[in-house]
C-alpha cells in the first residue's frame, strides 16, 4: 500500500445490538471522523454500507459479535470484499476509567482494527457447518427437554398410589414410557387425584417419546452431514458424531482461518499458558477458549485411553514417568488437537468399506472364522462390513487379508 492510499484509508468499528448497530470510522491516525446509528434491517444495512464507504477506502472493519447479533452485518459486509475482524468487548479498565457508551464501544472496535489488536477472521456462518450448529442447537435443547419431562415423571411416580407406584418403579424407561402413554383416562379435566395421576403420567411419556423420535431423527440427520463434510474426521480412532460436529462447529466454514495447530489448540482450550517470572519457569492450564470443543477432545482421550492400542502404549509410558492421570490426559488434548486441526484443514477422502462382504463371500469364508483370525468380535467384523462406525485402520487389514486370502485360493 502507497503513501498516499495509506494516508486515505479508514477503519470501522461496529457495536452490535439486537434492534441496532453503532458504527464509527477513524482516520489511519486514530482521529474519530464520525458516528452513525442504523437498524438491524436490510434498508438499515445498506445505509449503514454506504455511510462508511462514503469515507473512502475502509481497510478493515472490526465488528463485535460477528457469531450471534453481528452475524447478518458481517456476512453484508464480506459479501462486498471488505475485510472484517472479529473484535473482543472492549478493555475493563478503560470502562471504567472512561464510560461507556455504544459510541465509544463502535470507536474502541475501530481503534482495535487499526492497531491490529482485533485480527481474527470471523466464521463465515454460510455454510454445511451452519447447518450442523442448528442441528447441534435443536438436538441439545430437545435433549435437555426430554431429561427435564423425564426426570418429572420418575417424581411424579414418587408420589404415585402403591399400587401404582409398585408396578411402575421396576420397569426400564422404555418399557416405563409405553406403558404409560397407552393409560386410559376420562375424558374432560380429571377431578379424581388418581386419574390426574395417570393422566399427567400418559401427557408426559406422550412428550417423551414425540421428543425422542425427533432427536432420533435429527441425530441421523447430523450423522449424513458430518459424513458428508468431512468423513475422515468421522472416521478417526474415538470420534463419534457428538465431538466431529462440535469440533467442526468450533472451526466454521472457513477453517483456513486457523492460521496453525498452536492457534486451533488455543481456541479449544488446550494449549499451556506462560506462566513464569523470575527463576520460575512454568505454564498453567488454559481455561478459556470453546469449553465445548475443550470437552469433545476431553471425550475422545478418554476413548482412546480404553480402546486405542497407541494411546495405551503412551499412557503407561507417561505413567512410568511419573506423570498423573491429569497430566497426561492434558497431553493427550493437546496431542489430539494437532491431529483434528490437520483433518479439519485437509479434509481427506475415506474409502468405503461396502466391498469386504462381497470380498469375503467370493473367498467362501465365515464372519466367525474372520473374527477368529484377527481375535476381534463378531460384532466388529459385522460392523466393519457395515460401515457403522468403522475402524479404517482395520478395515484396511481385513481387506488386504481378504484379498490375499483370494489370490491363495486362485
Amino acid at each position: 500500500m502507497s503513501e498516499n492510499s495509506v494516508a486515505d484509508a479508514v477503519y470501522a468499528g461496529i457495536d452490535t445490538h439486537k434492534d441496532f448497530h453503532v458504527a464509527a470510522v477513524v482516520d489511519h491516525l486514530g482521529r474519530l471522523l464520525d458516528t452513525f446509528t442504523a437498524a438491524t434491517t436490510v434498508a438499515g444495512y445498506r445505509t449503514l454500507l454506504q455511510w462508511i464507504t462514503s469515507f473512502g477506502d475502509v481497510d478493515r472493519i472490526g465488528v463485535e459479535g460477528t457469531g450471534s447479533y453481528g452475524v447478518a452485518i458481517t456476512r453484508l459486509l464480506r459479501d462486498r470484499e471488505l475485510e472484517v475482524v472479529e473484535v473482543n468487548r472492549p478493555n475493563r479498565q478503560m470502562r471504567r476509567l472512561r464510560g461507556k457508551t455504544d459510541a465509544a464501544d463502535a470507536e474502541a472496535a475501530a481503534r482495535a482494527a487499526l492497531a491490529g489488536a482485533a485480527a481474527a477472521v470471523p466464521k463465515s456462518h454460510d455454510g454445511a457447518i451452519e447447518s450442523i450448529r442448528l442441528l447441534r442447537v435443536t438436538l441439545t435443547g430437545l435433549r435437555k427437554c426430554s431429561t427435564a419431562l423425564t426426570n418429572s415423571l420418575r417424581n411424579i411416580i414418587v408420589g404415585a398410589p402403591p399400587e401404582l407406584r409398585d408396578q411402575l418403579e421396576p420397569m426400564t424407561i422404555g418399557t416405563l414410557l409405553h406403558h404409560c402413554s397407552s393409560f386410559r383416562v376420562p375424558a374432560g379435566a380429571p377431578t379424581d387425584a388418581r386419574v390426574a395421576v395417570r393422566s399427567t403420567l400418559r401427557s408426559l411419556s406422550r412428550q417423551i417419546l414425540f421428543q425422542q423420535h425427533e432427536m432420533d431423527r435429527l441425530r441421523s440427520e447430523l450423522t449424513e452431514l458430518v459424513r458428508r463434510v468431512n468423513p475422515a474426521l468421522l472416521a478417526a480412532p474415538g470420534i463419534g458424531v457428538d465431538s466431529a460436529s462440535t469440533l467442526l462447529v468450533t472451526a466454521g466454514d472457513n477453517p483456513e482461518r486457523l492460521h496453525s495447530e498452536a492457534s486451533f489448540a488455543a481456541l479449544c482450550g488446550v494449549s499451556p499458558i506462560e506462566a513464569s517470572s523470575g527463576k520460575h519457569t512454568r505454564h498453567r492450564l488454559n481455561r478459556g477458549g470453546d469449553r465445548q470443543a475443550n470437552n469433545a477432545l476431553w471425550r475422545i482421550a478418554l476413548i482412546r485411553s480404553s480402546s486405542d492400542e497407541r494411546t495405551r502404549t503412551y499412557v503407561a509410558r507417561r505413567t512410568a514417568e511419573g506423570k498423573s492421570p491429569r497430566e497426561i490426559r492434558r497431553c493427550l488434548k493437546r496431542h489430539i488437537a494437532r491431529e483434528v486441526y490437520t483433518l479439519l484443514v485437509h479434509p481427506q477422502s475415506v474409502p468405503g468399506t461396502d466391498d469386504l462382504r462381497p470380498l469375503r463371500h467370493r473367498v467362501g469364508l465365515s464372519m466367525q472364522s474372520c473374527a477368529d483370525h484377527f481375535a476381534v468380535s463378531l460384532t466388529t467384523i459385522s460392523r466393519t462390513e457395515r460401515a457403522i462406525k468403522p475402524n479404517h485402520q482395520f478395515a484396511s487389514r481385513y481387506r488386504e487379508w481378504l484379498t490375499g486370502q483370494l489370490s491363495d485360493s486362485a
